[in-house]
């Protein structure tokens, strides 16, 4: 047996054609789901990048390993005073599991260098960095993975990982890619009143700020990646730009399951597609970055071919985490979960007339905002309602609630409509708390910690922001931001 597990970053489901998008950005993906699973319902248990692929790669919450951040002291693993050679990563990592169960382990990614992550290389047998720091684009990685394939792919029992970045800004597809969705329009929800809503409001990664607060120049000189996105003919651009860099992606996934014809062994080879989050895409006024514990930004697409596991064509319903198909995967090939893993194999209930999967999720950001997401099911509606202790210069409130099944943009706040809806959420909070603090080696919640301390992308800015609106016509703006803010910058 062989795995391959295709990483892509920033990716959200809804722009995929097996979720339903009307664009052909994704041919080889939806292929790979006709031949096999997907999952509809599956989210990061801690956003964004570093805290979501410490979660997957430990198995365990970012309230266990202490990564909730990208910077600071929450943005490192907990210190173990008593260790001795080795570390938790290292023993029970979903690297060592695999190892464990007879797999040579490799990654093609930039990732660790890119986010200083070194312990994120725990249980690694091969790793292949592309030097770029997750500038590079799929052209980069996939001739380093075929090159592998032809090397080495028929021997048995590997798993390799492949970390395509493309859809991540600064939308850097080679601009002789030409424009595929030129004449494509753009999808139903981005339109010009939500468009104006952001264009009259504020928060790092809104129209006007689309490169981060204003002002910076470090993604300047990107074809595709407007620099103020002040019209719906910037709007087309820059939804054009993501969907390019999934399609670009996309097409280097082919050249890769084309190599696995080529060699006869793509029928023994469990294929996966999902990535480290989704995307935000005019969500609370953030465009093209993954500031938030909410739906757009923690849902990810999760697809695997698995033809001796999953019917081809079938779709999973259940709310899952993401470190669950780890450990599913683990236990699918012989290995053994490790026992202080939070993640859940969902094999079990393969079977099952009724996949009960989790009751609910409790989702973390730690990097941009303090924030906290509960995601659960009432009937067949979705909800999710949203602690928020920082709001990062965004305009969010406290706490909020969204029906997800007919608000998926999250813009109309039910809280004060469905108490009863709140307080279910927040009970279902307190019990994951419990026993979050009662199943680690610690009881601290590093989410605190970042509280303390300040999200990375978020510190600092509160004066030179408060400058900015009132520069650009938005003086009327400040007082809400500093009500906002106050008592945690400035």
């Amino acid at each position: 047996m062989r795995i391959i597990y295709f990483d892509i970053d920033s990716l959200r489901p809804d722009h995929l054609g097996c979720y339903g998008y009307h664009r052909k950005t994704s041919p080889t993906i939806d292929r790979l789901a006709s031949e096999g699973r997907r999952f509809d319902n599956v989210y990061v248990s801690d956003a964004p990048c570093l805290p979501s692929r410490t979660a997957l790669w430990s198995g365990r919450f970012g309230f266990h390993t202490g990564v909730v951040n990208h910077g600071g002291t929450a943005a490192q693993p907990f210190p173990q005073p008593d260790r001795g050679v080795t570390d938790t990563l290292h023993d029970t990592s979903w690297m060592t599991a695999l190892r464990k169960a007879g797999f040579e382990t490799i990654s093609i990614s930039s990732f660790a260098e890119r986010h200083a992550a070194w312990h994120w290389y725990a249980g690694f047998n091969e790793i292949y960095n592309c030097g770029h720091e997750g500038m590079e684009r799929a052209d980069d990685v996939s001739p380093i993975a075929i090159d592998w394939l032809q090397r080495r792919g028929k021997a048995d029992r590997w798993f390799l990982h492949i970390n395509f970045w493309d859809p991540h800004i600064p939308y850097r597809t080679p601009l002789e890619y030409g424009q595929p969705f030129a004449e494509s329009p753009l999808p139903e929800r981005i339109d010009e009143n939500l468009w104006r809503r952001g264009w009259d409001g504020y928060g790092p990664h809104s129209p006007r700020e689309p490169h981060g607060f204003g002002g910076e120049t470090y993604f300047l000189g990107f074809p595709r990646f407007p620099e103020s996105i002040d019209s719906m003919d910037a709007v087309k651009a820059w939804i054009d730009g993501y969907d390019t860099g999934i399609r670009y992606a996309d097409d280097h996934i082919g050249r890769i399951v084309n190599q696995l014809e080529q060699l006869d062994i793509l029928d023994d080879t469990v294929v996966i597609v999902s990535a480290d989050h989704g995307e935000s895409q005019g969500e609370f006024n953030i465009w093209g970055d993954h500031q938030t514990a909410d739906h757009s930004t923690c849902r990810i697409p999760l697809i695997i071919r698995w033809p001796d596991r999953f019917d081809a064509g079938s779709v999973d319903a259940s709310l899952r985490y993401h470190l669950d198909w780890g450990a599913t995967l683990i236990e699918g090939v012989g290995g053994s979960v490790p026992g202080n893993w939070d993640g859940l194999s969902f094999l079990a209930n393969d079977a099952d007339t009724v996949d009960r999967g989790r009751p609910y999720l409790v989702l973390s950001q730690g990097a941009h905002v303090c924030q906290r997401g509960i995601r659960f099911d009432d009937g067949p509606k979705a909800y999710l309602c949203l602690w928020t202790l920082n709001p990062g210069y965004k305009m969010l409130d406290p706490l909020m609630l969204f029906n997800l099944s007919d608000d998926p943009l999250q813009q109309q706040d039910i809280s004060e409509e469905f108490p009863h809806l709140v307080q279910r959420a927040m009970g279902y909070y307190a019990s994951w708390l419990r026993e979050a603090m009662v199943s680690g080696d610690s009881s601290i919640d590093p989410l605190l910690i970042s509280l303390r301390e300040g999200p990375l992308h978020a510190r600092g800015q509160l004066e030179p922001y408060a400058q900015r609106l009132a520069a650009s016509g938005r003086g009327d703006l400040v007082d809400d931001l500093r009500a906002r803010q106050a008592g945690i910058d400035g």
